[in-house]
């Protein structure tokens, strides 16, 4: 009977050690700018690291191929939380209902409208009947925003220019060649192209108009998630922000972020700007992805 019961005690402590490793909740991650495993392996693989040993829950990244893909597996709760952006984020509110849980901002996110200093066009106004090239359609920085940038001073982006989608680089040699007037883009990007001008001293470009900080990109939750479970995550991000966020800036991809800061406390309401930038594109609804 002592050896049973010596068994049976070892039995229990057993039990006792493995539980947490087999009981260790599994929550699945999307993010929307990368599409497979492998891209979210190489930026966010560190990352995920840590978010699984300060949160002692058991983070699964779930690709998905499209932005719209992403939202059906959030309504499907085949996903529990996204990190996305902000024109990304209407979208999935719209559709799911999801809700923020972590601003990522991003330091200098804004777009204008770039001209070059000696084209004799000084203010929005003077590019009506004009063409104006843009990102990819349903970029938030160089789609988007650079559209309301050109409403918010009296433009129509939909009737009064000639809008075009093409890579940033055809477009800066475009602009340098006369073929458009003008260039809506991140000015991050801007910048960045301007550095690596060969043929242009910086002084030949300029911005006529400049729009206003952009809402953060996000990591939103589906409210099927247990409330207890967003909260720790919540502050897991406050309690280990630094940590975080330097194993975020470790993938080549996420070098928008330095610089960054997690926001807690960030509200569906700071998104409203991005709602009135469907609205000047003519998706009043922003319950659909543009592009896709």
């Amino acid at each position: 009977m002592k050896t049973v019961g010596k068994l049976l005690a070892a039995a229990v402590l057993l039990v006792a050690l493995v539980a947490p490793a087999f009981g260790a909740q599994t929550i699945r991650l999307a993010v929307t700018d990368l599409e497979g495993l492998e891209e979210l392996q190489r930026e966010f693989g560190e990352f995920q690291k840590v978010l699984n040993e300060k949160t002692g829950y058991e983070f699964e990244f779930y690709p998905v191929p499209s932005r719209t893909a992403g939202v059906e597996a959030l309504a499907s709760r085949k996903i529990d939380f996204v990190l996305t952006g902000p024109a990304e984020y209407v979208v999935f509110k719209k559709r799911t209902d999801a809700y923020p849980v972590i601003g990522f901002s991003r330091p200098d996110y804004f777009s204008g409208i770039i001209v070059l200093s000696d084209s004799g066009i000084n203010t929005v106004e003077d590019l009506k009947g004009k063409k104006v090239a843009f990102g990819d359609v349903g970029s938030t920085s160089n789609h988007l925003a650079p559209m309301q940038v050109l409403a918010d001073n009296g433009i129509d982006p939909r009737r009064d220019i000639e809008a075009m989608h093409v890579d940033k680089n055809v477009a800066w040699e475009a602009l340098k060649r006369g073929d458009i007037a003008a260039i809506g883009m991140n000015m991050g990007k801007f910048s960045l192209q301007r550095e690596k001008e060969k043929q242009l001293e910086p002084g030949a470009f300029k911005v006529i108009a400049r729009g206003p900080d952009l809402p953060n990109d996000v990591l939103l939750v589906g409210t099927h998630v247990d409330k207890a479970v967003v909260e720790k995550v919540r502050q897991t991000f406050s309690d280990n922000s630094q940590e975080l966020i330097t194993t975020i800036l470790i993938g080549q991809d996420n070098e928008k972020y330095k610089g960054m800061k997690f926001l807690p406390n960030i509200q569906d309401s700071d998104y409203n700007y991005v709602r009135s930038m469907y609205v000047t594109i003519g998706y009043p609804a922003y319950a659909q992805f543009v592009g896709d």
